[in-house]
């Protein structure tokens, strides 16, 4: 099946700059100029991936992204942010909003295809837990069903929590999770635990996994982690 990619931007020579090339590639392209559209083709079309530009004429993408994580339907959609602001506040505001990465213009299409190509990868890989019951990613293989951890065929063995991080990183292939995010979804609300307690946890699971395999956890600076296929990585 073809995978389908909504393309949100208010310059119309980017946006046909972008689809041409993305079509050239075999996916098929929606569009939207504005934020409001987005929201509604994003739940209309329902994308495997969304290109959202942040300065949009009626309501910034920071805003869209908002939106579309409020709506069960659409959160999980992984979302590339495309702008012409090549500043860190604004990137980081970015990841911890849940986008999957972040381009500047001018954009670099080997770049931003290579980033589309390894989103979409990384999101067919992701099971839930009504599909097939393990998640791959090259010598890594999870069983969430036995909370059980194979690196090249050999067991590993981590904690209930251990585990528990890691299938939920896992699980959002290619998005960036806040330490608030697996506090909140790992402890749970009622349970006082600090960020360095997410810190030790993946540096536990980093040198169980080995020094390879290890690097499918990526930390980003300041916001969190990204589990990625570090095999495949651009």
């Amino acid at each position: 099946m073809t995978q389908k990619i909504l393309l949100v931007d208010d310059e119309v020579d980017i946006l046909d700059l972008i689809r041409y090339n993305l079509q050239s590639e075999g996916y098929t392209i929606f569009t939207a100029e504005g934020g409001l559209a987005a929201i509604s083709q994003a739940q209309m079309e329902m994308p495997d991936l969304i290109i959202l530009d942040v300065m949009l004429p009626d309501r910034d993408g920071w805003e869209v992204l908002r939106e579309l994580r409020k709506k069960p339907e659409t959160q999980h959609i992984p979302v590339i942010f495309l702008t012409a602001k090549d500043n860190e506040i604004d990137e980081v505001v970015g990841l911890e909003l849940g986008a999957a990465d972040y381009v500047v213009k001018p954009i670099s299409m080997r770049k931003l295809l290579a980033r589309v190509k390894n989103i979409l990868r990384m999101q067919h890989k992701q099971h839930d837990e009504t599909g097939v019951n393990s998640i791959q990613t090259g010598s890594l293989v999870i069983y969430p069903e036995n909370f059980q951890i194979k690196v090249d065929g050999s067991t590993v063995d981590l904690t209930k929590k251990e585990f528990e991080i890691l299938l939920y990183l896992a699980k959002r292939p290619g998005r960036v999770i806040s330490r608030n995010t697996l506090l909140d979804n790992v402890w749970g609300d009622d349970v006082v635990i600090v960020d360095r307690t997410i810190d030790v946890h993946i540096r536990k699971i980093r040198e169980k996994l080995g020094n390879e395999t290890g690097k499918s956890i990526e930390t980003i600076r300041g916001v969190g982690y990204r589990f990625i296929d570090y095999k495949n990585e651009d």
